[in-house]
């Protein structure tokens, strides 16, 4: 069978295409919320005002939101505390009813507590389950069908190296996380007949709002970098924003059930 090859511009190309990215106001969300857009579609994220508040950025949404306009695509901003029951579905429905439809869904919003397993109260485990796995389950049961009805759809879930290199410190979280990338590998099976991926992207050490206070000594913050990855440097949230586009396009049609590693070398 002969190969045509088809124009790079046009195998990234999502015009006509809507996206909704959890935790797309701040760091790696924002970077794929705005690199889709870039590339055509329409996109919505979800937001928590009170994470923003306490990073200092109560206007990230609203910025976001401006740049995405910026380049020329209907830009969302829902508000949702996803440690509620119900919040992930209601978004789903928002952002559908706002762009017409859910093309792709971005996974990305969740918490993370650096504390000894020992110290981690019952509540903090309960909002952790809530907010990075009990979420995902009602952002896919409710996104997934009209996908595979409309025969095409990308599922990209933001992992982490944590999967399968655990922090000591970050221990519900890294179960949370491989927890989920197993959920992700579950449902490729079952939607790869129907035209929709679904793939996780684990990234490794990025210097996001989250872990900014680690940052406040550079030669600690050097440290840390030095024993990450083989690079020896953290990534910065747009060095996620390709990879996502790649799991998000045309361009990985036959992909589905991936883990791409995004670490600079330190999952190896």
């Amino acid at each position: 069978m002969s190969f045509s090859p088809i124009s790079p511009a046009a195998l990234f190309d999502l015009s006509g295409r809507t996206a909704l990215v959890t935790g797309g106001s701040v760091s790696i969300g924002r970077a794929i919320a705005l690199q889709l857009a870039a590339a055509g579609a329409d996109v919505a994220i979800q937001f928590s005002p009170q994470a923003d508040a306490q990073f200092g950025l109560a206007d990230a949404a609203s910025e976001t939101c401006a740049q995405i306009v910026a380049l020329l695509r209907r830009g969302i901003a829902i508000a949702a505390d996803f440690a509620e029951a119900g919040a992930a579905s209601r978004i789903v429905a928002e952002a559908a009813t706002a762009l017409g439809r859910v093309d792709i869904l971005v996974i990305c919003a969740s918490i993370q507590s650096r504390q000894p397993f020992e110290a981690l109260s019952a509540d903090e485990i309960a909002r952790h389950v809530a907010i990075n796995f009990t979420s995902t389950v009602e952002l896919l049961q409710t996104a997934l069908g009209p996908m595979a009805e409309r025969g095409w759809g990308r599922v990209l879930s933001i992992g982490s190296v944590n999967q399968t290199r655990p922090d000591a410190e970050l221990s519900i979280y890294a179960a949370l996380k491989a927890a989920q990338h197993n959920l992700m590998l579950n449902l490729a099976r079952r939607y790869a007949d129907r035209g929709v991926t679904v793939n996780t992207l684990s990234p490794g050490l990025v210097a996001t709002e989250r872990n900014r206070w680690r940052r406040r000594s550079a030669s600690a913050w050097r440290s840390i970098e030095q024993q990450a990855n083989p690079m020896h440097r953290a990534a910065e949230p747009g060095d996620m924003a390709g990879a996502a586009l790649l799991l998000c396009s045309q361009a990985s049609s036959f992909i589905t059930g991936a883990d791409l590693q995004a670490t600079g070398g330190g999952h190896l």
